[in-house]
């Protein structure tokens, strides 16, 4: 927590506006539209409701496909389940760890063959970086297929001068406790198309008639953020910029301290782009660097330092079995790669230096003696 949150918790309690509505809901919607450019935002209940919302204001029903990133969590993918839709998985490329524009390109090509298009395209902004969006951008408004740009994880990151979530019909931004920003539990719907965004109140709120009675013609949500909730994100938006810099001189000091080491190789950045580093994440080649994933994972955790694995594709996921998938190219698949070799360090914004340092020698120390007993076994 910032420290300023009290200040809007205290406005909500004292003028008894509790509810899903409000001003500050009102107030955190237009900061938050104004602070990436876009003409009006809906805050919800969370980053899944507004990826939801999205899918039905596309008429997104039984039956159709959509397309998404494979190298996400799984909330990127689930409210299409909840249309009884379809999903096609894209792998992704290596430069940005996101959504390959090589593969979209090539499902984009099997569907026109099948005769059957998606109904939309979600596209991941993985640990704060932006995808190829001139790319995708590109291939999308070809086929004339609307994108969803799932911003769960980015919001503060920029892509050649325009914030991340504002380039689809849609964007999303999670505020989830382990968000660069939170409201403990909530997200942001935005777009330019404002008669969208109205009708995506309406469904919101339990699809409500504009009646005196209770009168329900179409089927709703419960996702409104209460006023108390978005009062914390007002004063948790007034700190951003100060999250992505912290967050940002965290993954700098990773990188001057261990991407000297062999077989380290941490997630770039591309060109023209400004990702707000929400977790530092890098790929570890365990034949050059003597030491596995699994085993920094199991050591750090040993030190009481939780790390983590990268994402595990959805197309391996159990509950995704047997559904299409697009590999970046005929012999190269990028997300199983990630998975295989990457992982995410501590990068809280409020870690202490001394926090970071503790990290950092533990890390250097587990690689200096996988390497050694991996050398003495060679010679053995």
């Amino acid at each position: 927590m910032s420290g300023k949150e009290q200040k809007y918790i205290h406005e909500a309690i004292d003028t008894n506006w509790i509810a899903p509505l409000g001003p500050n809901v009102d107030a955190f919607e237009n900061e938050i539209a104004s602070y990436v450019g876009v003409n009006e935002a809906v805050a919800v209940s969370s980053g899944t409701a507004a990826i939801h919302l999205a899918l039905s204001l596309l008429d997104v029903t039984k039956g159709d496909k959509v397309f998404c990133s494979s190298l996400t969590f799984v909330a990127s993918a689930n409210p299409i389940l909840y249309q009884g839709a379809e999903p096609v998985f894209i792998d992704s490329e290596p430069e940005t760890w996101n959504m390959s524009p090589k593969a979209l390109e090539t499902a984009f090509q099997d569907a026109c063959n099948e005769g059957k298009m998606p109904k939309a395209v979600i596209v991941v902004n993985l640990y704060g970086q932006s995808a190829k969006m001139d790319e995708i951008v590109s291939i999308c408004n070809h086929y004339h297929v609307p994108i969803i740009e799932d911003a769960a994880e980015s919001l503060g990151s920029s892509y050649k001068g325009k914030a991340s979530g504002t380039f689809g019909r849609f964007g999303i931004y999670s505020f989830n406790g382990n968000k660069i920003i939170t409201t403990s539990g909530g997200g942001m719907l935005i777009s330019n198309d404002t008669e969208a965004l109205r009708r995506a109140r309406f469904l919101a709120t339990q699809a409500r008639d504009p009646a005196p009675h209770y009168q329900h013609s179409h089927i709703g949500f419960n996702y409104r953020m209460s006023n108390i909730l978005a009062g914390i994100g007002r004063a948790q938006l007034e700190v951003l910029e100060e999250r992505v810099e912290s967050r940002r001189a965290i993954f700098e000091n990773y990188f001057q301290e261990l991407a000297y080491l062999p077989g380290f190789y941490f997630m770039p950045e591309l060109n023209e782009t400004h990702s707000n580093r929400w977790l530092t994440a890098l790929t570890i080649d365990e034949e050059k660097a003597g030491v596995s994933v699994k085993h920094l994972l199991t050591a750090l955790s040993e030190e009481n330092i939780e790390a983590r694995p990268v994402w595990k594709p959805l197309h391996m996921q159990p509950i995704f079995q047997g559904v299409k998938y697009y590999p970046h190219t005929s012999s190269e698949n990028v997300s199983e790669q990630l998975f295989n070799n990457g992982i995410c360090l501590p990068s809280g914004s409020n870690m202490t230096e001394e926090e970071q340092t503790r990290v950092i020698e533990c890390i250097k120390k587990i690689a200096v003696h996988s390497r050694e007993f991996s050398n003495i076994h060679k010679i053995g």
